[in-house]
């Protein structure tokens, strides 16, 4: 009973974490792939004119909390916030996704 219960709990982990990371991929195409790139390159008529740098440039010189900053709080003079559209967690979800993009 023990072991049904502990394969049970983690197989609803799993199934939660891979809904989680598709959410978060859901919410980076819908919030921030017109201007980072659908994969984190920034080669979009967007990213380019505004000179964005690609994921593997910008999470090496930024730590995960300064991007979740970021995303909550804006980058002037053109990227909004997103703080009072997306929870923590999902701010959280979408840094580390396109964190993901850089490796």
């Amino acid at each position: 009973m023990k072991l049904t219960m502990t394969c049970a709990a983690l197989i609803l982990f799993g199934a939660a974490s891979a809904w989680a990371q598709g959410d978060s991929k859901a919410l980076y195409m819908s919030k921030c792939a017109t201007c980072h790139g659908p994969d984190g390159k920034a080669k979009t008529a967007m990213g380019k004119k505004l000179k964005v740098q690609d994921a593997q440039t910008a999470a090496g010189k930024m730590s995960a909390d300064e991007m979740i900053k970021i995303v909550a709080d804006g980058k002037a003079p053109s990227m909004m916030g997103y703080g009072k559209q997306l929870n923590a967690e999902q701010v959280k979800g979408v840094v580390d996704y396109y964190r993901g993009l850089g490796k």
